[in-house]
């Protein structure tokens, strides 16, 4: 099992920008698929973003593509994602998951590790 601990969330006004860590332990994530999800208020949670165990595949919701970058340090054994230009729409609880089953994966339910979440907000 690994364990995942996200950070970096915050209150911003819009057209701001916040970087979130998701730090692991247990086990190195050099293997997992690693993504971001993010669940607003009243809403079910949603795909943001997802990165490959190398690197190399990343997929981005149309929501976020173009204004959020996600990217991955396996030596430290953590993924972030830099939230540019942020909307008050992109206002949620964010969450870091590893998935051991795919080179990379939009769907929830494939992720096997979560983290705890993190809030952001965003005010206009």
């Amino acid at each position: 099992q690994v364990q995942l601990v996200e950070s970096g969330g915050g209150l911003v006004q819009a057209g701001g920008s916040l970087r979130l860590s998701c730090a692991a332990s247990g086990r190195t994530i050099r293997s997992y698929a690693m993504g971001w999800f993010r669940q607003a208020p009243g809403k079910e949670r949603e795909f943001v973003a997802a990165i490959s165990w190398s690197g190399g595949s990343i997929h981005y919701a149309n929501s976020v593509k173009g204004r959020f970058t996600i990217s991955r340090d396996n030596a430290k054994n953590t993924v972030y994602l830099q939230m540019n230009s942020l909307k008050p729409e992109d206002t949620a609880v964010y969450f870091c998951g590893a998935n051991s089953r795919f080179e990379i994966a939009v769907m929830e339910g494939t992720y096997d590790n979560w983290g705890q979440g993190t809030q952001v907000t965003v005010s206009s």
